[in-house]
């Protein structure tokens, strides 16, 4: 068994989310958050900030962790455990371009019950809802965006 860690980001500006369309060779297809591995000596928190660089163009701010989730998949070789690390993030625009490389095909900012079910994996659906109740909880006290709450 391989254990594996990742971490990513709920991206929301002004409500919405941001959401990733992915098409691996037609194997792999569905709407997803935008995570990657850890790197050798890299913390979750920076992890997740260039992740989401990488595969959305998007330089988002952290506002707060969320959570973690956790799946296995299986390779030819073997089992992977994986862990994924989500943080809370802000986006300054609507600004995205999903990652070629990568096999994202599309990227936007949907309303929530639009992104929900958009996403692919009940995990990333869980955590969707944990990080935007967190969104309103902060936006109905008057603390999201402001500079006082990082």
């Amino acid at each position: 068994m391989i254990e594996a860690t990742s971490c990513g980001g709920v991206v929301i500006f002004r409500g919405k989310i941001l959401v990733l369309y992915k098409n691996y060779k037609n194997k792999y297809e569905g709407w997803v958050l935008p995570k990657g591995t850890v790197e050798a000596g890299e913390e979750y928190k920076e992890t997740a900030l260039r992740e989401v660089k990488e595969e959305t163009g998007v330089s988002a701010s952290i506002i707060k962790y969320i959570g973690k989730s956790q799946y296995s998949f299986n390779t030819p070789q073997d089992m992977v455990e994986k862990d994924v690390h989500w943080y809370l993030m802000m986006a300054d625009s609507y600004y995205s371009k999903p990652q070629r490389e990568e096999y994202f095909i599309d990227s936007g900012y949907y309303k929530f019950y639009e992104a929900y079910h958009l996403l692919k994996f009940s995990n990333e659906k869980q955590i969707l809802e944990k990080a935007y109740n967190e969104y309103l909880s902060l936006k109905k006290n008057n603390l999201w965006g402001s500079k006082k709450y990082f």
